[in-house]
């Protein structure tokens, strides 16, 4: 009987032991791998970094011959600064053009081709117009001086381009335009002013010379 239950002891442990060694490389195979974790990466990779700095060298390589072009008196070379699309280095390309010119002719040229290529007129371009203008106003020079001022949405500019042919007709110097051709210029001119400038306080006071103009242009034209 005793020799019975040693024997019994002694076979469960065999067992026990087989199971213990069938179970242990199951379990290892079924243990699930997770990958490698990534490497740390910066918010910009070496590469990104190097193609960054190789674009802003190329836009500084870009901007720098369309200034040299400018300063070649290429009027070319204003559409692509328009075309990067920064309003400042714009201004300095048509600044540089406009001080470029040196006969009334070639300032001409400059605004016309400006207005045809429908490219922004700033204050340097609309104030050479609007100087050349005051040397020999008459209709047709008027009319144009009148519409740069207006082209450059400056609503001071355009108020005093408006007093100085004000006072050009008061002297007689504008002979050859009627009051109503004035009155009507002043005002279809003040509407190519985009709205943020006719509404801004500059604007407001445009508006009231614009009123007083209209009334003096009105009563002269009733005498007529």
């Amino acid at each position: 009987m005793v020799t019975f239950l040693f024997a019994s002891v002694f076979i469960v442990g065999l067992l026990a032991v087989a199971l213990y060694c069938w179970q242990k490389p199951k379990q290892n195979h079924e243990q699930v791998l997770l990958p490698p974790s990534p490497q740390p990466r910066s918010l910009f990779s070496e590469l990104d970094s190097e193609q960054l700095a190789a674009s802003l060298d190329d836009e500084e390589t870009q901007r720098a011959a369309i200034i040299e072009r400018a300063r070649s008196n290429d009027k070319s070379a204003l559409r692509e600064a328009h075309a990067i699309g920064d309003n400042e280095f714009y201004d300095v390309v048509l600044d540089l053009l406009v001080a470029n010119v040196d006969s009334d002719s070639g300032l001409l040229a400059l605004a016309s081709y400006v207005t045809r290529k429908e490219l922004p007129v700033n204050n340097t371009l609309a104030q050479a117009m609007l100087d050349l203008w005051m040397s020999a106003p008459d209709r047709s020079s008027t009319a144009k001086a009148l519409h740069f001022a207006a082209l450059a949405d400056d609503a001071r500019l355009y108020q005093s381009a408006v007093e100085t042919a004000m006072q050009f007709w008061r002297d007689g110097r504008l002979a050859d335009s009627t009051p109503n051709e004035l009155k009507a210029l002043f005002d279809g001119e003040f509407w190519i002013l985009s709205a943020r400038t006719r509404s801004s306080g500059a604007g407001f006071v445009l508006k009231r010379t614009l009123e007083s103009a209209r009334r003096e242009l009105e009563a002269a034209s009733a005498k007529q």
